[in-house]
């Protein structure tokens, strides 16, 4: 049965999209300010890496439950309760005297801001065709990316002003006003003519077993995975020292190309939603846009290889990495086609949960690869440990793509599950 007319994308997805907006300024904040936390706190790589990965660690093991929740109680339930969880880990952030206190502010933010995307998938499932969810959750990301492009030339003209503790009091308020935005405005889920018999918790949550052995996700989800974790990894932390260490650009400079890289994510987040939804009206394979942006991806992370170091230059770098990784409406919504909408919830935090999964890891290693070489005498880090790095991203990529030829097929399209 097609679903009822959506009461408006003002309401069933601009809220969440809010949501979103401090998901991506959480997660980009401290690209921008990570080299002054190393500073004050005398951070190691390693140890910066581990207080990016707090936000992520958290935000990975959100997920499963989370997804159990927006398929049980609905997006704005759910949403509302977890925006008063983010506006209290930016507040512990705001007033932590060490860099334990900052770690687990960070923690408890990454679980208010777990759903941000999540619910904007669950929610344009119960109201939307299929051919119009990559569009509708892309429009949304776009919107929330807004956040990571204010986490960039903003924040970098804020700090002087209110500090990087202000920044994360004003992230608090927010999270606060999100709230009580999501529960006045968005719908719950519309009355279908039949709904699946609601079971015991265990069995809801055995769901996720058919979801991570089904062969759609088993053939996609590595190469999603890869691709939308490199955003996160890059745009979460490591983008702004690579380019003070390896593109030699001071703060001015290096805060330029990190809004061209935040523009990037909203950019392809519009684009690759609108293209893969338009692209399948007329008959083309759902996942298209996701593998042009692997590859798009891996050619950026060569590019960067060879360490340009004009500012114009890695703005266009930067920005098309940016919008290339940016797949997650498409890649998202293409593998959610594969299983029937009451497990939208489920499907989509399976898929974030593997990702971000693999984003703790590689903050973590590339910290460790940084760590390899003696620092250098500006305080950062030795650009041989970048190209080290970016080889072994670029390593898992081709792994990633020589399995989406060799997995087990299965028909586009298919609720199999």
């Amino acid at each position: 049965m097609t679903p009822p007319a959506p009461p408006g994308f003002a309401r069933t997805t601009l809220p969440l999209a809010a949501l979103n907006f401090l998901n991506q300024a959480s997660r980009a904040v401290v690209a921008t300010i990570g080299p002054l936390l190393a500073l004050e706190f005398g951070l190691s790589a390693t140890e910066l890496g581990m207080l990016a990965a707090a936000f992520f660690g958290s935000y990975a093991l959100t997920q499963l439950p989370v997804g159990v929740a927006l398929d049980l109680y609905g997006a704005r339930r759910v949403q509302t309760v977890l925006a008063l969880v983010a506006g209290t880990g930016f507040a512990l952030s705001a007033v932590a005297p060490d860099p334990l206190t900052l770690s687990i502010g960070r923690f408890v933010t990454g679980i208010g801001v777990a759903a941000g995307f999540m619910a904007m998938i669950k929610t344009a499932t119960e109201w939307y065709p299929r051919d119009r969810i990559a569009a509708v959750t892309g429009t949304g990301v776009f919107i929330g990316a807004i956040g990571g492009l204010a986490a960039t030339l903003p924040v970098q003209w804020l700090l002087p002003l209110i500090g990087w503790r202000g920044l994360f009091w004003l992230l608090a308020a927010s999270g606060c006003a999100v709230a009580l935005w999501v529960a006045v405005i968005v719908p719950d889920a519309p009355p279908r003519a039949t709904r699946r018999e609601r079971r015991g918790l265990l069995a809801e949550i055995g769901e996720y077993g058919r979801i991570f052995a089904h062969p759609a996700f088993i053939r996609f989800v590595p190469g999603v995975m890869l691709m939308t974790g490199l955003n996160f990894s890059y745009q979460g932390l490591w983008a702004g020292p690579w380019l003070r260490d390896a593109g030699g650009l001071g703060d001015e400079a290096r805060a330029l190309v990190l809004f061209w890289f935040a523009l990037g994510v909203m950019t392809g987040s519009l684009l690759n939603g609108q293209a893969a939804s338009h692209l399948q009206r007329r008959g083309y394979d759902p996942m298209l846009v996701p593998y042009l942006g692997m590859a798009g991806l891996a050619a950026m992370q060569v590019a960067l290889l060879f360490r340009p170091t004009d500012p114009v230059l890695l703005s266009a770098i930067w920005f098309a990495f940016a919008c290339c990784a940016a797949g997650g409406p498409a890649s998202f919504a293409a593998v959610g086609q594969h299983f029937p909408p009451e497990l939208a919830g489920r499907v989509a935090t399976a898929i974030n949960a593997s990702m971000l999964a693999l984003v703790f890891v590689l903050q973590n290693v590339i910290g460790a690869i940084l760590d390899l070489w003696p620092r250098t005498a500006a305080g950062g880090w030795d650009p041989v440990g970048y190209a080290w790095a970016l080889a072994l991203t670029l390593a898992l990529q081709a792994g990633s793509a020589l399995w989406l030829v060799a997995a087990p097929r299965i028909r586009s399209g298919r609720r199999s599950c």
